[in-house]
């Protein structure tokens, strides 16, 4: 069965920096309580130090959309979700890629929309995508060609791990990618390189890009209001 994805971001409110300590620490519980109670698979990234509009982003895995609403219901019955907003939200689908015919994969579940397991990896980078119009008016043949050539890039970076979301229907991008990396930097080489193929004439559009620091929730909500730092001080 294709899973389906839910990309969700949350900024704090400045409000809520200045609350007493013990009861931020309250509401961080009970968010991380409410997140580990539902049926959806979440791993937590900190965008602290990547994004000046958003402070967390949490990526739900679920077998149908219910487990996703579910996770969602329970997170708006939280006080820290009534202290923050979601600036960014994007939902997907896992499926095949139309493009494989033919094709010999590095990594078979690659293949199948997303490849290993997630949240395995220090970083990872997350943006909405959608292809120019003209792209569909080419036929199939010549799509499989082009991205054919796309792929053997990919080839040349194999500790860079993506998992592809396709959002055809459902919402307002045509797809969400995520990548997995060790360092950053390595995915900006493999970027710098898909620029110069043919397929990344046919792009849109492809932000906004967040890059999360991979960690436990609780890790990442202290992130946010600076728990983590003040605990190395003290």
């Amino acid at each position: 069965m294709n899973e389906l994805y839910r990309y969700l971001t949350l900024a704090v409110t400045a409000e809520w920096r200045r609350r007493p300590d013990d009861e931020r620490r309250e509401h961080k519980r009970e968010l991380a309580a409410a997140v580990a109670g539902n049926a959806a698979r979440v791993h937590a990234y900190s965008l602290v130090g990547t994004r000046a509009d958003a402070d967390v982003l949490l990526w739900a895995v679920a077998d149908d959309l219910e487990g996703l609403r579910a996770l969602e219901v329970r997170l708006a019955a939280t006080a820290l979700w009534r202290h923050s907003t979601r600036p960014y939200a994007y939902l997907a689908a896992r499926r095949r890629s139309r493009y494989l015919a033919g094709h010999e994969h590095a990594d078979s579940e690659q293949a199948r929309g997303t490849a290993g397991p997630v949240g395995d990896k220090p970083y990872v980078v997350i943006y909405p995508m959608t292809k120019k119009r003209s792209w569909y008016a080419l036929p199939h043949e010549e799509r499989t060609r082009i991205m054919g050539a796309h792929f053997a890039v990919g080839h040349r970076y194999p500790d860079v791990r993506i998992h592809t979301g396709y959002s055809f229907g459902i919402d307002d991008q045509e797809f969400v990618v995520a990548f997995e990396v060790d360092d950053v930097r390595r995915f900006v080489a493999l970027v710098a390189e898909l620029r110069e193929t043919e397929s990344s004439s046919y792009t849109e559009r492809e932000t906004p890009i967040f890059v999360g620091r991979a960690m436990g929730l609780a890790e990442a909500l202290d992130d946010v209001d600076g728990t983590a730092a003040r605990a190395l001080v003290t």
